[in-house]
């Protein structure tokens, strides 16, 4: 058993009451039992039991006089509580105490701690219970603890990244490429593909539209994903996901983005083709191919269909001419 769990188990002893034939009785403030420890968790203890001293009174919980944090169930039999006001950390480490103690008794599995930029120096009265960090936003901090002794199965942070590369060719068999001027093809000459990451709660396909204009200022339509890859430890040691999408255009007119595009033009699709840059690399020789066999017809990519699951609604990507010719 993990020191965490034992100190849990250790509370949970000390509320027996010997007359009460095994049964739980929790003391009327919820924390009497701590008295029996140390000096030091009684200090604490009364910090929280006392709503005329605790800025966090009006959130906390009372679970038959145990005082504790508000939660949210979650459908995978842990809880969440969100921390929204400040309080002493050693205040909200006897908190915690307390809660992970009842939490525990009802059997739960992961815990979860979401705290705002401006609370986060109570992250350390987390980790010393066991907590330890899930992943951060710009505006909070998530924590998690695992209750059971068996493993954890708490999933682990979003451990992808996914881009995108568009394919805009317009009537003249032109395609549509830019010159960096940052990053690794800085100031090397090479025109490529417009390029960049779909933002979080985006669509593939909405994804490539706005990267088009953002870098180039042409309107498209998006027309299919035609392929994609996978590598690892790429940014911050995350995998990533790349596709490759056509797009038609919808203007011709070029207005390049200043802070990031050095240049951006219409190239016929052959010079694109011969560049050192395209022909030295197996990755852009077989999207090059593979481009070429879909405007040619001989070549079919993945059209988003919008589609819906027991929770939620997204787009299911695949092959609606091949789909078709079975029925």
């Amino acid at each position: 058993m993990s020191c965490r769990l034992a100190r849990s188990y250790g509370f949970i002893r000390l509320l027996m009451n010997p007359a009460a034939n095994g049964r739980l009785c929790f003391p009327a403030d919820g924390f009497s039992a701590f008295r029996r420890v140390s000096t030091a968790t009684r200090n604490r203890s009364m910090s929280v039991s006392s709503s005329s001293t605790n800025p966090m009174a009006g959130e906390e919980a009372n679970n038959g006089g145990v005082t504790m944090l508000p939660v949210v169930e979650d459908k995978y039999g842990g809880v969440m509580t969100e921390v929204n006001h400040p309080m002493d950390p050693s205040a909200f480490s006897a908190l915690l105490q307390s809660s992970l103690s009842t939490w525990t008794l009802q059997g739960k599995k992961g815990v979860w701690i979401k705290l705002p930029r401006q609370l986060i120096g109570l992250a350390e009265a987390a980790v010393k219970e066991g907590f330890w960090f899930h992943h951060a936003e710009k505006v909070y901090l998530m924590l998690v603890y695992w209750i059971p002794i068996v493993g954890d199965t708490i999933p682990s942070n979003a451990s992808h990244r996914v881009g995108i590369g568009a394919f805009v060719l317009n009537h003249k068999k032109e395609v549509l490429v830019v010159q960096e001027k940052t990053g690794r093809f800085q100031g090397q000459g090479i025109w490529k593909f417009p390029t960049g990451v779909v933002n979080e709660g985006e669509y593939i396909h909405d994804g490539s539209v706005r990267e088009v204009k953002e870098e180039t200022g042409v309107d498209t339509e998006f027309v299919q994903v035609l392929a994609f890859r996978q590598t690892h430890k790429a940014f911050f040691e995350k995998s990533d996901l790349f596709f490759v999408c056509m797009l038609n255009p919808l203007s011709l007119e070029i207005n390049a983005q200043e802070t990031e595009i050095e240049a951006a033009q219409w190239m016929p699709w052959e010079e694109y083709t011969k560049q050192p840059f395209v022909q030295n690399h197996e990755l852009l020789r077989y999207m090059t191919a593979i481009c070429s066999a879909k405007t040619k017809g001989d070549y079919e990519g993945f059209t988003p269909l919008r589609v819906s699951a027991p929770d939620q609604q997204g787009n299911l990507y695949f092959n609606t001419r091949d789909l078709r010719s079975r029925h």
